[in-house]
């Protein structure tokens, strides 16, 4: 019997050669998987590339803006040693950066590149006061100067031009002329024409009241007829910005002038508002406004010098014998004086007077017999200032 197992069985393996097998089929798979842990390495290796590549745009994104120019991220940084020479004159815009301003530095060779100019606006912590304007700086300046220049209020060659409220249009003129080097008369020929082809249809032609109250910066180059559309503007930019229709604006103007002239103190604008509301609607029995500051307007004139024998004269800004508005605004209103126009409050005052122009005190009632009180008052305190003159009358409202 155990001779039938000294053959091998038929179709059985050596086992030699099934060892042999088996580690080929292992080799097999260990390369398998070593093609396979390459391929996820490269897979993970590209990723990580694009993620890379996706990091370095978008910083790319964030930090172009604060550099000048398309080349600013490779450019030589290289600065003037300053301190420069000559004069350009070169504009700061509205809005404009840092690298803005670089660009139009290295523009007009003020300095020598982007990247200096920006490293000098981010070490000085004021820079970023920078303001909107004209400025005369030099050519070929050292970077760290041409920032302390665009602080420095003496290089602004640009204009300011501060018009008060209450300002005729007469004495606006003369500030014009004055800061544009220009004499008066070119400034009231250039207003006529403004007044006749620019004012909107609504004036009516009278660029009295259309001046807007404000302070205004103008150009080196700028005209009185530049000076004076840009007053305009913003005035209409006033009233489109408070919704006011056309046909309401110059009445609204009208009002917002007397507002402003008759008394001094803007806590009291809105009640003065109230009364002229109250006057027009007839509390004082006649439907006159009775105001100085009209009448002052149209004379030229300051209300103590107006005679008795003037007062009794009838005159389309004698608001005393003339029912109504006058015809135009006496001066120029600033956007306090339209709000009180347009929402003054609840009140039945029909009088007042200012008791005490020094102070400002101003007095308000709607008993007649009480305001001759206040106007004695005035009288008072105008005795104890100088004596009156003999054909003059109180100031009052």
């Amino acid at each position: 019997m155990t001779d039938l197992f000294d053959e091998p069985l038929a179709g059985t393996a050596d086992p030699d050669q099934d060892r042999a097998n088996s580690r080929r089929r292992a080799h097999r798979r260990r390369q398998a998987k070593r093609r396979a842990q390459r391929r996820r390495n490269l897979i993970t290796f590209i990723v990580m590339i694009v993620a890379i590549a996706l990091l370095i745009g978008g910083a790319w994104v964030l930090i172009r803006p604060m550099l000048a120019g398309d080349g600013a991220a490779t450019e030589t940084i290289s600065d003037y040693p300053g301190p420069g020479t000559g004069e350009v004159q070169i504009v700061v815009n509205t809005g404009d950066t840092g690298s803005d301003i670089a660009t139009t530095l290295v523009d007009n060779d003020v300095v020598a590149t982007s990247g200096a100019f920006v490293q000098a606006y981010s070490n000085n912590p004021d820079a970023v006061g920078i303001q909107a304007g004209t400025y005369t700086l030099q050519s070929q300046m050292n970077a760290a100067d041409a920032v302390a220049a665009l602080l420095d209020p003496a290089s602004r060659s640009d204009l300011t031009i501060t018009i008060p409220e209450g300002w005729r249009a007469t004495k606006i003129y003369a500030r014009i002329a004055n800061r544009l080097g220009v004499t008066e008369e070119e400034v009231a020929t250039a207003a006529a024409e403004v007044a006749a082809s620019y004012l909107p249809a609504e004036a009516g032609g009278e660029i009295e009241g259309w001046l807007f109250a404000s302070t205004y910066t103008v150009q080196p180059d700028s005209t009185p007829t530049s000076v004076l559309q840009q007053m305009v503007d913003l005035t209409v930019a006033n009233l489109d910005e408070r919704n006011i229709p056309a046909e309401d604006r110059a009445e609204l103007l009208i009002k917002a002038s007397i507002v402003e002239a008759e008394v001094a103190n803007q806590d009291d604008w809105d009640r003065v508002a109230r009364v002229l509301e109250n006057r027009l609607a007839g509390c004082t029995g006649d439907g006159t406004l009775g105001m100085d500051s009209t009448y002052a307007y149209g004379l030229n004139k300051i209300a103590t010098e107006i005679t008795r024998t003037e007062w009794q004269t009838e005159h389309p800004f004698n608001t005393r014998i003339v029912p109504g508005l006058p015809p135009t605004p006496i001066g120029a209103a600033g956007p306090g004086a339209v709000d009180a126009v347009l929402n003054p409050p609840e009140g039945d005052w029909c009088y007042f007077v200012t008791v005490n122009p020094t102070t400002g005190e101003t007095r308000f009632t709607a008993d007649y017999d009480e305001h001759l009180v206040n106007q004695q008052m005035y009288r008072d305190w105008l005795a104890a200032q100088t004596a009156a003159p003999e054909e003059t009358t109180e100031g009052e409202g």
